[in-house]
């Protein structure tokens, strides 16, 4: 099954988005947009602190890949103790793989145990298109300035395998420690991986 996945590959780096990416320490694109709770948040409100957001899909075996294992809730528990506030978006348009209602991703975040701040639902795609967000999972930190410092993947090992995750350096971490440290960022720009995001057509 995984040398079948493998063989229809959805890898970021085989997808071809038909906007641009934002720029690497510019002010990274505002936008606004309802959580699974039901409030609207916009970027601008977490003004002074630093932010991850991390593009997901529940049924990409990349995903499923960093949640089974935990990688992901780490990464998350480990970004909140530098106090980076954490959005994970779900842009994948109705009728797509991946969409999910407010209470469906609720009932997946308590289940896998997962930790964000919000969970933004973005049907429209527009904030997906925003940061020209290419894969699940795509991440990236701005800091607290509002300037986005990272936009890649969370880690090295473009793969689904789950043993992968052992010996992976993660890019996320590596960029938002720097950030932290008010140092610049070694590797500011990775190539996502993992499944398309399932936009609206």
């Amino acid at each position: 099954m995984l040398k079948l996945f493998s063989a229809t590959a959805i890898f970021a780096f085989a997808a071809s988005a038909a906007f641009a990416a934002p720029e690497i320490g510019a002010a990274a694109p505002a936008f606004s947009g309802a959580t699974t709770a039901g409030e609207t948040i916009s970027l601008d409100q977490f003004a002074g602190k630093n932010v991850v957001l991390e593009w997901t899909n529940h049924d990409c075996p990349f995903v499923v890949k960093h949640y089974t294992t935990g990688n992901m809730q780490a990464t998350q528990q480990a970004a909140k103790e530098e106090g980076a506030v954490w959005i994970t978006v779900i842009s994948s348009a109705p009728g797509k793989q991946g969409y999910v209602s407010a209470a469906e991703a609720d009932a997946l975040t308590a289940s896998r145990a997962a930790e964000p701040d919000y969970v933004v639902l973005d049907a429209s795609g527009d904030i997906g298109r925003a940061y020209a967000a290419k894969t699940t999972p795509h991440m990236f930190v701005i800091d607290e300035a509002g300037k986005l410092r990272y936009d890649g993947a969370i880690d090295d090992k473009p793969s689904a395998n789950h043993a992968t995750v052992e010996d992976a350096t993660n890019y996320l971490l590596a960029a938002l420690d720097s950030v932290v440290a008010g140092e610049e960022v070694a590797t500011a720009r990775t190539k996502p991986y993992g499944c398309s995001v399932k936009y609206d057509e």
